[in-house]
């Protein structure tokens, strides 16, 4: 179960590389009248269900939780749905690539906290660490360290042309 748990883990970072270097493939595959960052959220919420049911397969649960389980859970989580809250649907699934015009945020965690999402999903997996072997916690962190890499460079030639 081991080998499938890591791949289970890390499937969705090869779909985000894509989608993020060639935003125009992704334009042309979901075609006209629908809108790829829709598209894109069903598809990542499907990929995040695998990491999830891949991550559970390798944890032992234990109740209670370590002290330092709700803290981090909690303002990680705070973080993930802040910025949806923030960005809506199309600023959280690369909108910006797909030609939409995503207005810029300011507010907090922006401008506080660089990439809040991804930060919040770690802090989140760090708290897991009691119950998930520290293998599957490091393979996903790094998928997420890997994608604020790429997406620190931004270039305009892969943008998508057109929305649709």
């Amino acid at each position: 179960m081991g080998i499938l748990a890591c791949v289970g883990v890390v499937l969705p970072f090869p779909f985000y590389y894509w989608l993020w270097t060639y935003p125009q493939t992704w334009v042309d595959m979901c075609g006209r009248g629908r809108d790829p960052s829709k598209v894109m959220a069903r598809v990542s919420h499907l990929l995040k269900l695998v990491q999830f049911i891949s991550l559970f397969s390798v944890s032992s649960l234990s109740w209670p939780p370590p002290l330092y389980f709700w803290p981090l859970f909690l303002f990680g989580q705070f973080l993930n749905f802040r910025v949806y809250q923030l960005l809506g649907e199309s600023g959280t699934y690369y909108g910006v690539r797909f030609g939409k015009n995503v207005p810029w945020v300011t507010e907090f965690p922006f401008g506080v906290i660089n990439d809040p999402q991804y930060v919040g999903s770690i802090l989140s997996l760090l708290a897991c660490l009691s119950w998930v072997p520290f293998l599957y916690i490091l393979l996903w962190v790094l998928g997420y360290v890997f994608m604020i890499l790429i997406e620190s460079k931004e270039d305009a030639a892969t943008r998508a042309k057109s929305l649709l």
